[in-house]
């Protein structure tokens, strides 16, 4: 599911790129102010979503690396639909005073840190051809006749989003969270409640960008899919992010076979604050739900969440890791720093 989330947000953008002729991406490009409040917004959605969608920006060269970085400190993935549920009074809080910090040190590195813009991707993802663009801009494309004249390319493509759509309905596929009752020992939620109070946004969301998918499958030219989307996206990206996410997510369940929440944690709460914020550096939902429900129980205090939030990414620095390892390490580096300052300073304070 991350995977295909990435390669039609990664559609998407190419398809603007060409229908727009590199308009849209060029004023962002232009405006680093811009792409710092656009990438903090994304970052505090709930959830990867967001997430996902500036990593895809900024493997094509449309963000900087000071909105990537800004988007990983204000995101805090599906950890937010647990707090929202657990104490959103808190939760509101949380996402203010992130959404600042994430602003203010973006803002720093773009003054200051240019010399961060080394670790970008390799340049050239986006690419427009001159002879592409008029039938783009100004020509609709016939839909009956893609259909009629249907590509293997286009054909292999809609299935996946039809085969796709089908395992989304019959519960096929679905997207992980971690259980809350596995720490509270309450007892297990009903099976059709989550953590958007019986809407699951996660599925809305999927079948609004597959629908975006199957429009552009449906509308565009064989040049488009067979250059872009097939010898650019597909070729080029899908078995890196895929081979990237699969053997993360499978190291992280196999050291989680031997983890388990200690009360090893007593009084000396720095040491839980570099827990914390090493913890963090996992890309993945789960372990840092213990925070969660330890600030929810009065074991930590909110500084302890603070950090912790600051630092983890959920599930939405997978593709990161893919596209630019160096990247990835760089933006974890700065923000542990940026984690252990904002939770130093809140124990000093005594909150």
């Amino acid at each position: 599911m991350i995977t295909t989330f990435v390669m039609v947000m990664m559609l998407v953008i190419e398809y603007l790129n060409v229908k727009t002729k590199g308009d849209w991406a060029h004023r962002l490009r232009k405006s680093p102010f811009l792409q710092i409040v656009l990438a903090a917004l994304m970052g505090i959605i709930p959830g990867c979503l967001g997430t996902y969608t500036i990593v895809s920006l900024y493997s094509h060269e449309v963000i900087r690396f000071s909105a990537l970085v800004t988007n990983m400190i204000a995101t805090s993935g599906d950890e937010a639909f647990v707090m929202f549920s657990l104490f959103p009074e808190y939760a509101l809080l949380l996402n203010g005073i992130i959404l600042l910090i994430a602003i203010g040190v973006g803002v720093l590195l773009m003054f200051f840190g240019k010399r961060f813009e080394f670790f970008c991707v390799a340049p050239g993802h986006l690419v427009v051809h001159e002879h592409e663009i008029e039938a783009h801009s100004h020509k609709r494309t016939n839909v009956f006749t893609n259909l009629k004249n249907l590509s293997f390319i286009r054909a292999l493509l809609i299935g996946g989003v039809l085969l796709f759509l089908f395992g989304l309905f019959m519960g096929i596929f679905s997207h992980e969270h971690f259980d809350i009752s596995t720490l509270t020992g309450a007892q297990p939620q009903h099976e059709g409640h989550d953590h958007e109070h019986g809407i699951n946004w996660l599925k809305i969301t999927y079948i609004l960008v597959m629908s975006a998918a199957m429009y552009i499958f449906l509308t565009s030219s064989d040049h488009f899919l067979e250059d872009h989307l097939w010898g650019h996206v597909i070729k080029k990206h899908f078995m890196k992010i895929f081979g990237w996410t699969f053997g993360a997510l499978l190291l992280i369940a196999f050291l989680s076979q031997f983890y388990e929440v200690n009360q090893w944690i007593s009084e000396n709460m720095w040491m839980v604050l570099v827990f914390a914020v090493l913890l963090g550096v996992i890309p993945e939902s789960g372990p840092h739900l213990v925070f969660v429900i330890m600030f929810f129980q009065g074991l930590v205090p909110f500084s302890i969440l603070l950090a912790s939030s600051i630092v983890q990414d959920g599930h939405g620095a997978l593709p990161l890791l893919a596209e630019s390892q160096k990247s990835f390490f760089v933006m974890k580096a700065i923000n542990i720093a940026v984690g252990l300052a904002a939770g130093a300073l809140g124990l000093w304070l005594g909150f």
